[in-house]
């Protein structure tokens, strides 16, 4: 072929497809149970095959952006040439239909209804449309996050304070804990706010793989009348629920994270009769308050990371939603419990099972300076070739954040184990 970007992109097609075609089918899940099927090393290996491998260093830092699986890579370059090559065409001819078949398929994945959901490009374009078109809030009045929220939204959240007139209340909570003293130290916030309005709660936090018992927690709110917006562009696709479960009217999601869609996708969530609290988005009319699609404008977005999305959901279901959060899981245990018994290492997060998830988080024991979680981070990478990454924004202190996926192998873990061993 004469050499274009687009015969380029097309010889990136076809080798993806040879690739997928030349490995063997995942086979249908064995009959046993999630935890289960989570140590069958024979199944997940079957999994990995459907993942680009590179060769070098060992990357634990999978919370970034989720690693797309082959087949649905092959869509996406597909419906990349597609888009190429038909343009707006395509776009005010087919596009509509695309988007509203995408959005029911992530409507049904979650359990709530298509008219309750609206894509977006990520998690954080999607708050941003809730904190900046919420109409809850007059002066005199209080909001609230904590420390395990994503950095960004809480500047978000001061934000909105500063330019409303009210106060904000940065609750601060422990760097590992259990689920009963979270709901504990929630309810003890409400209680001793009670202006509050407006509550920032995140599912599973991005810093350490803590997970809040959002159901009671909402519940709580609601009987004091504090609205909750939802965090979960972590939690879904690295935990199994449905939106019901949560029992909070408004949530924002990312599909590029541990759901496998391509970069770019995210969802808002607004339970049907919660719209009239949150403005249509500038540029867009709702008179009736019944279009969650008129709280956000993106403008021109990447349709082809739409198409994306059905293929997606296809393979994340043919893993199986509780194989992948057990395994995940598992995968965490494999390193936290060693790490826990070594005399200078801190592990965060969780330490009942509904608080834990498989994506966490260490430090040093006695330091938990940031400048002392970046070394660490250095070592890692410089002596050991493991990749990871380092967050700031606990009140307690930097750490190491540790983000497995669904082909990281035990061998690696226990590689990793081994290197936090020689950091002492």
């Amino acid at each position: 072929m004469p050499l274009s970007r687009r015969n380029l992109l097309l010889a990136g097609v076809l080798s993806t497809a040879t690739r997928v075609q030349a490995q063997s089918s995942l086979p249908p899940q064995p009959q046993v149970s999630a935890a289960t099927l989570a140590r069958d090393e024979s199944f997940w290996s079957r999994v990995a095959a459907f993942y680009e491998s590179p060769p070098g260093t060992l990357n634990l830092e999978h919370g970034y952006w989720g690693k797309m699986a082959l087949p649905v890579q092959q869509h996406y370059l597909e419906a990349t040439a597609r888009v190429n090559t038909e343009l707006s065409a395509y776009a005010r001819r087919g596009y509509d239909a695309d988007l509203k078949a995408a959005t029911g398929r992530v409507a049904q994945a979650l359990g709530v209804a298509a008219g309750e959901i609206v894509l977006t490009r990520n998690a954080t374009e999607s708050l941003h449309n809730l904190l900046h078109q919420y109409r809850g809030l007059v002066p005199g009045g209080a909001l609230l996050y904590a420390d395990v929220d994503y950095p960004a939204f809480q500047d978000a959240m001061q934000w909105l304070a500063d330019t409303r007139g009210v106060q904000a209340v940065r609750l601060e909570l422990p760097a590992r804990t259990d689920g009963a003293t979270l709901l504990a130290r929630y309810v003890a916030a409400m209680d001793a706010n009670p202006a509050l309005k407006l509550m920032l709660l995140t599912h599973t936090s991005n810093q350490h793989g803590l997970t809040l018992p959002v159901r009671e927690i909402a519940a709580a709110a609601r009987a004091r009348g504090i609205d909750v917006f939802c965090d979960c562009a972590q939690s879904w696709g690295l935990l199994d629920y449905r939106m019901p479960e949560l029992g909070v009217d408004w949530a924002v999601f990312n599909l590029h994270k541990w759901i496998g869609a391509p970069l770019g996708v995210g969802a808002l969530y607004m339970r049907a009769g919660t719209l009239a609290k949150v403005a249509p988005a500038p540029g867009e009319r709702d008179a009736d308050n019944t279009r969650v699609a008129a709280r956000v404008h993106s403008g021109t977005v990447n349709f082809a990371a739409t198409l994306a999305v059905a293929p997606a959901l296809d393979f994340h279901a043919r893993i199986g939603g509780p194989a992948k959060e057990q395994r995940l899981r598992y995968l965490h245990a494999l390193w936290s419990v060693p790490a826990a018994a070594m005399a200078h290492i801190e592990v965060l997060g969780g330490t009942d099972e509904a608080s834990r998830s498989g994506l966490g988080a260490f430090r040093l024991k006695g330091d938990a300076s940031v400048a002392a979680a970046r070394q660490v981070q250095q070592r890692l990478e410089k002596e050991f070739d493991i990749f990871t990454v380092v967050r700031d924004s606990l009140a307690s202190g930097g750490c190491i954040r540790v983000t497995p996926q669904v082909f990281t192998t035990p061998a690696q873990l226990r590689r990793f184990a081994d290197a936090l061993r020689a950091l002492a």
